[in-house]
């Protein structure tokens, strides 16, 4: 199977946010485990949503979950590596927020990791999708 690499929207940048490699976020390989990372991206991602005060548990008044997610890894990393997530959030479609994250060593600028999730808005009542509210939209206009 082919491999695609993920494009990360560097015009779409919203947040970044500064993260250190703990010592239980280390495999058996001796580097940074894909559960901890899917943490990582997790702790960036909320606070590049705050940052346009928007809440994963309240996006105009619904909250989102996770519809995939992507990880293509670059360069390893070990604790203590200090590293900082760029979060990219461009337009979202009509219903799903793409967000991309790319995960960068700071001692070098070395590309750890670049991902990508698409978040959905759900109906808490029905739990089916619904359409992006324009209140999330205008929050997330300056991303795009």
């Amino acid at each position: 199977m082919e491999r695609v690499r993920l494009s990360f929207p560097a015009d779409d940048v919203v947040h970044r946010h500064p993260l250190t490699v703990r010592i239980t976020d280390m495999n058996y390989g001796r580097h940074l485990g894909h559960d901890a990372l899917v943490s990582l991206l997790h702790e960036a991602r909320v606070a590049a949503l705050a940052s346009r005060d928007l809440r994963e548990w309240d996006l105009g008044g619904y909250p989102c979950v996770a519809a995939d997610l992507a990880v293509q890894y670059q360069a390893e990393t070990r604790w203590p590596d200090a590293l900082v997530v760029e979060t990219a959030i461009p337009a979202p479609g009509r219903k799903a927020i793409g967000v991309y994250h790319r995960i960068l060593r700071e001692a070098d600028g070395a590309t750890v990791a670049t991902a990508r999730i698409n978040l959905m808005l759900v109906d808490p009542q029905s739990g089916r999708p619904v359409a992006i509210p324009a209140g999330v939209r205008e929050a997330l206009a300056g991303a795009s």
